[in-house]
């Protein structure tokens, strides 16, 4: 069984040609960006663009988290939730990569292969590389308090529907080359809605994870506004106090 959809409003007419079908997406050139046991990601250039090809096989080299070899049939495909996931951010107005093409194929009910094609954001760098590159722009105060406000709403946003996104490091968030900067929030394989205790885990390993490079980068006093303006508070409260503590101690276990 295949399914495979193509955004047929994108206004690129090399779209259809190129990402048609998934033999053609398996079968494309491109320069390698990342790869895993899991997947590998390509940059492909057409018609003066470039698009991200995000192709998944295999269940990867744990036996532990592929289930002792049963995720295949019984998991959900981590494919399908990347392309779920960017969706429901550009529903809940979080800026993100625009969706080109994506689908899987399984046989015998159990997952084969599958791929996500989004098209480059022009003029963005992630977080992480300007961090590794010291960038003067960490040091801009009014950048920084900029940037890191839209980060908060993206992570009030993401926690308010029930969502984590599990993986949010400083590496998936993009942001442009503009004086004050839109962050695109990006590669969400891993998140999906909890309740409860579980939730509540969740969010702080969410904060953790942002504030894990943070501490070494920036000043207490830009750490705390952060939290401030996620929480949506003006002074920090007693729940405020025991939740910050979780989230600068996670690491620490």
């Amino acid at each position: 069984m295949r399914f495979w959809w193509v955004n047929r409003q994108h206004p690129a007419s090399e779209v259809a040609e190129l990402f048609d079908d998934i033999d053609r997406v398996f079968a494309l050139d491109g320069e390698l960006i990342t790869s895993d046991s899991l997947s590998r990601v390509l940059r492909v250039s057409a018609g003066g663009k470039r698009y991200y090809v995000k192709r998944y096989s295999g269940t990867g080299k744990n036996l532990k988290r592929r289930w002792f070899g049963l995720r295949r049939w019984l998991g959900p495909p981590r494919v399908r939730a990347e392309w779920r996931n960017l969706q429901a951010f550009r529903d809940w107005g979080i800026p993100t990569a625009t969706l080109v093409a994506y689908g899987l194929e399984r046989r015998f009910g159990g997952f084969i292969r599958g791929a996500v094609v989004t098209d480059e954001i022009p003029a963005t760098c992630d977080l992480a590389q300007l961090a590794r590159a010291n960038d003067s722009r960490l040091g801009d105060r009014r950048w920084v308090a900029h940037v890191a406000r839209q980060i908060a709403g993206i992570a009030r946003t993401l926690h308010g529907h029930g969502f984590a996104h599990n993986d949010l490091k400083w590496r998936n968030l993009l942001v442009d080359d503009g004086p004050l900067p839109t962050v695109y929030l990006i590669d969400c394989p891993s998140g999906t809605f909890y309740r409860g205790a579980v939730l509540r885990y969740r969010i702080v390993k969410d904060l953790a994870w942002l504030d894990k490079l943070a501490r070494r980068l920036l000043s207490r006093t830009q750490r705390l506004r952060f939290y401030l303006d996620y929480a949506g508070h003006a002074r920090v409260t007693d729940d405020d106090r025991k939740r910050i503590g979780k989230i600068v101690r996670f690491f620490d276990r």
